[in-house]
């Protein structure tokens, strides 16, 4: 079985469409979809929970620590699958490429799956401009440091073996900068790893929450977490 994480903030105009993408495109995977409410001031749970009522694959949780790295503490530690991939409520990922993950993972020995947006047999749609070169140039920075080629750190959209990924909580980061530390925790710990190119497209319903101007410094923070921690390591060996 797969457990995929999908962290909630305001999300109510999404969840419908999210019920339809599993129901109507996963049936033939045995999944839990791990839905998190993350302190939403909508009517977020509740339509979240309505879903889980109609649907026996589906969860609700309420995150009762504030922040993306809370949320995603909280699926981490209650799914039940022996993979567990995390996918944004924004419907940004593509679940053809979830299916990828999920049949990779089945039939080699890998401990995590990571797509990267950023290659040629990738599609992007609606990435913005600004957003774009920021990426580029932190990922390009944060390969350099690990002495790794992959280039997407930061994207959510990865697959983890689950008895891997729970020793890595409770994870220190709160917001975003999350979904970089666990890749990076893969890298220095020498986990087994392979990359593909995934699709992404942007947003059509509700708002975004990443804002850059507020995440530079936590993403620093992140960084140089993973990097002394990787020293750490190297030294014990």
């Amino acid at each position: 079985m797969i457990s995929i994480l999908i962290p909630l903030r305001n999300e109510y105009e999404n969840l419908d469409e999210i019920e339809r993408i599993f129901k109507d495109n996963f049936y033939q995977i045995t999944h839990e979809v791990i839905l998190i409410n993350d302190y939403s001031t909508d009517n977020t749970l509740g339509k979240a929970k309505e879903i889980a009522e109609k649907n026996k694959n589906f969860v609700v949780l309420n995150n009762q620590k504030e922040g993306l790295g809370g949320a995603i503490n909280l699926g981490i530690e209650e799914a039940n699958g022996k993979f567990v991939c995390i996918m944004m409520a924004d419907l940004s990922d593509d679940i053809n490429d979830l299916k990828k993950y999920y049949k990779l993972m089945e039939e080699n020995s890998y401990d995590a799956i990571f797509g990267s947006r950023f290659t040629r047999d990738s599609i992007v749609d609606g990435y913005p401009i600004k957003k774009l070169i920021l990426n580029r140039i932190f990922n390009f920075f944060v390969s350099l440091i690990f002495l790794n080629k992959y280039n997407d750190y930061t994207n959510a959209f990865k697959i983890y073996k689950a008895s891997m990924i729970k020793n890595f909580t409770p994870l220190t980061s709160e917001s975003f900068n999350v979904f970089l530390e666990l890749p990076l925790k893969v890298i220095s710990r020498k986990y087994k790893f392979t990359t593909i190119p995934i699709n992404w497209r942007t947003r059509k319903k509700g708002e975004a929450k990443f804002k850059i101007k507020e995440l530079r410094s936590k993403y620093l923070f992140t960084l140089i977490y993973c990097f002394i921690e990787k020293i750490l390591l190297n030294k014990k060996k």
